[in-house]
C-alpha cells in the first residue's frame, strides 16, 4: 500500500482558498485524519504552463501545530507539462495542525487554507542520532535502535521493469539488509569500468540514468540534459522505489552522483558547480523525498574525483538546510574525511579497503572523532566487494587474489568493523552477470541476486546476534580478552566477545553470575552454555573447548 493517495476531495469543509477568476486550480488535500509520522500529500491541478514549471512556478507550504510551532515546506512540480503540483508533509507530533499553501505563478500568488487533525501512532519515524549513544542510531517515533546492514546497488533504478527492482528489494529485506545505496545520477558503458565484465547493458537493464530530460538520453557522453526541467516518469519510478523499500524496512541512502568524473553523469562539471542549477536539483530531490522516513542524503560518491572540499562545504550545508526533517547526511570519499566537525554532517562515511578498514582502522576513527568533542556513528562505506578484484586495495598485504575478496572474508571483516562499534556497507558478487552469464545477478552494481549469492545470510546472522544485546551500551574492549579476538562490552552488564582463534577467555568482575550464549557466527546456531560464577572461573571466563572456526559468546548478568 503506497504512503501518498491524491483524494478527489473539492471544496472540503475546513478548506478556505481563492481563485483567481481566470485560472483555475483544483486542491486535493488529504481526506479525514492523519497520524503522527504518516506522510501526507497535497495536490494542485492546473492549466498547462506556459513557461518552464520548475523554474516559473513555485508551491510552498506552511504547517502550524496547536503549540505554535511552524514547519516550512517546499512542494514540487510532478507533471511534465506544469498541470500538477504535490506538496509532501509529515506532522511529527499529534494534535491540530493549520496549513496555508501558496502556489506562486506567473506573478500571482494563490492561497489554500485548511486544517487537519493528527493521531498519535506507533510508527517508526526519522532516523535520528542517539542523543544518550552517539554512536549509534534510534527511530525517533519508537525509540527503538537503528543495526545498521547496508549493501550497495548503485544502479538499482537502471532496471526497466519495476517488478525486477521489487524482487531485489525482497530478497535484500529476507536477508535482513536494512540499508541500500541508490543512486540518482549515474552513465557508464558497462561494468569493465569497474573490472566485472559480466554486467552489461541489456534489453531489461541501463546503465544510463537520465534524472533531468535530454535531448539524446541514450547519448552515454554527450545527452545534452536540459538541467532546469526534470524528468517526471524517472522521478515517479524512484518514488516508487523507495517507497517500497520502505514497506519492507529498509533505508534508502540516495547518492546524487556516482562517478561524476565519468560520461555524462555530471552536466555542471567544475565551472557551474555549487551554482543555482545545480542547487535546483537538491532541492528538487529534497522536495518529493523529505517527508520519507526511510532515506538518507549522500552528498556524493568519492566527491574528491570531480568535486572539491569546497564544493562539499557548499551543497552539504545548503542540503541539510532545505531539509526540514534534517535526514542523516554525509559525502562518501576515501579513508579520510575532512568534515568531522562540520555542522551539517552527522555521521563520518570513509572507504577503506580490506584488511586496512578492519578493526584497527576504525577504532583510529572513533579516537579522531571523539578527539573532536563531537561523537559520531562511524561507517566504512566501502572496503571491497564480494569477488571484485581490481588492483586496488589497502596495500601489499591486501586480498587482491583471487578468492581474498570472498564471502567468508568480507563476513569476518564486517565482523571486525562492527567490533570496534563501527557500522559497515557491503556488496554481493556481479558475476552472475547481466546481460552475460546466467544473466540472473548484478549484485553491488545494481541490486540483484540468486540463491547461489550467499554471503549476505552471514551478515544477517551479525545483525540477529548484535540485536539480542543492547550493543549502543557497549564500548570496544579488546583488553578484555585474549590475543586476536575482539569484545564489546558494558562492564559488569553484559559482553559480546567475538573469538577468531582457537580458544577463548574473557576478563570479568568478581563474585558476579553471568549467562553465557555460544553462537555460529556463520549459521546462527545458538548453544546455552549455563550460569558461570566469574570468582569460580578465577577472574574471568574461558570456553572449556578448542573452537574449530570463529565464534561469537554473549554474556549477560544474571540479576
Amino acid at each position: 500500500m503506497n504512503w501518498f493517495t491524491c483524494r478527489n476531495f473539492f471544496f472540503s469543509l475546513f478548506l478556505l482558498f481563492t481563485l483567481s477568476a481566470s485560472s483555475q486550480i483544483r486542491f486535493f488535500p488529504p481526506k479525514g485524519t492523519s497520524e503522527v509520522f504518516q506522510p501526507v500529500e497535497f495536490c494542485l491541478k492546473k492549466d498547462v504552463c506556459k513557461g518552464n514549471p520548475f523554474t516559473e512556478t513555485r508551491l510552498q507550504g506552511k504547517f502550524t501545530d496547536d503549540k505554535g510551532e511552524q514547519l516550512h515546506i517546499e512542494g514540487f512540480c510532478d507533471a511534465q507539462d506544469g498541470s500538477e503540483y504535490k506538496l509532501r508533509f509529515t506532522p511529527t507530533r499529534e494534535g491540530i495542525y493549520t496549513y496555508v499553501l501558496t502556489l506562486s505563478d506567473n506573478n500571482k500568488e494563490r492561497t489554500f487554507k485548511g486544517k487537519m487533525e493528527v493521531r498519535p501512532s506507533d510508527r517508526k519515524g526519522f532516523l535520528r542520532i542517539d542523543s544518550l549513544y552517539p554512536s549509534h542510531f534510534v527511530w525517533e517515533g519508537t525509540g527503538e535502535h537503528y543495526f545498521w546492514n547496508g549493501t550497495t546497488a548503485y544502479w538499482l533504478m537502471g532496471w526497466k521493469d519495476e517488478s525486477v527492482i521489487r524482487t531485489a528489494i525482497d530478497r535484500l529485506a529476507s536477508l535482513k539488509v536494512n540499508r541500500i545505496r541508490v543512486a540518482i545520477s549515474g552513465r557508464q558503458d558497462d561494468g569493465k569500468r569497474w573490472y566485472e565484465p559480466m554486467v552489461k547493458e541489456s534489453e531489461e537493464f541501463t546503465f544510463k540514468l537520465n534524472p533531468w530530460l535530454a535531448e539524446a538520453p541514450d547519448d552515454l557522453d554527450n545527452p545534452r540534459f536540459d538541467v532546469t526541467r526534470f524528468n517526471i516518469p524517472y522521478w515517479q519510478k524512484l518514488d516508487r522505489l523507495v517507497q517500497y523499500a520502505g514497506e519492507k524496512g529498509i533505508v534508502v541512502s540516495l547518492i546524487f552522483y556516482v562517478d561524476g568524473l565519468e560520461h555524462g553523469c555530471d552536466p555542471f562539471k567544475k565551472e557551474k558547480m555549487g551554482g543555482d542549477d545545480e542547487k535546483r536539483y537538491y532541492q528538487y530531490a529534497t522536495a518529493r523525498y523529505a517527508a520519507y522516513n526511510n532515506i538518507m542524503w549522500d552528498i556524493a560518491n568519492e566527491y574528491h574525483l570531480f568535486r572539491n572540499e569546497k564544493w562539499v562545504e557548499t551543497m552539504g550545508p545548503y542540503l541539510y538546510s532545505i531539509d526540514p526533517y534534517k535526514h542523516l547526511i554525509s559525502v562518501h570519499g576515501n579513508e579520510s574525511f575532512p568534515f568531522r566537525t562540520s555542522p551539517w554532517v552527522n555521521m563520518v562515511m570513509y572507504q577503506s579497503w580490506d584488511e586496512c578498514g578492519g578493526f584497527e582502522f576504525m577504532m583510529e576513527c572513533r579516537d579522531k572523532q571523539a578527539a573532536t568533542g563531537r561523537v559520531l556513528p562511524q561507517i566504512n562505506e566501502e572496503y571491497g566487494y564480494e569477488g571484485h578484484y581490481p588492483p586496488w586495495g589497502c596495500g601489499p598485504e591486501a586480498t587482491k587474489e583471487q578468492g581474498g575478496r570472498s564471502a567468508d572474508n568480507r563476513r569476518r571483516l564486517a565482523w571486525e568493523i562492527y567490533m570496534a562499534g563501527g557500522y559497515q556497507t557491503t556488496g554481493e558478487r556481479a558475476d552472475d552477470g547481466t546481460g552475460a552469464g546466467k544473466d540472473t545477478g548484478g549484485g553491488w552494481i545494481n541490486g540483484r541476486g540468486n540463491d547461489s549469492m550467499t554471503m549476505l545470510k552471514g551478515y544477517a546472522v551479525i545483525r540477529d546476534i548484535f540485536e539480542q544485546t543492547e550493543y549502543w551500551k557497549m564500548q570496544p574492549m579488546p583488553e578484555l580478552v585474549n590475543y586476536g579476538n575482539l569484545c564489546l562490552a558494558e562492564p559488569g552488564k553484559q559482553y559480546l566477545v567475538y573469538s577468531r582463534i582457537q580458544h577463548c577467555r574473557l576478563k570479568l568482575p568478581s563474585g558476579q553470575d553471568y549467562s553465557v550464549t555460544m553462537i555460529n557466527p556463520r549459521t546462527g546456531m545458538k548453544t546455552d552454555l549455563g550460569v558461570i560464577n566469574s570468582d569460580k572461573a578465577l577472574g574471568g571466563w574461558q570456553y572449556p573447548g578448542e573452537l574449530k572456526d570463529d565464534c561469537a559468546f554473549i554474556l549477560k548478568r544474571v540479576k
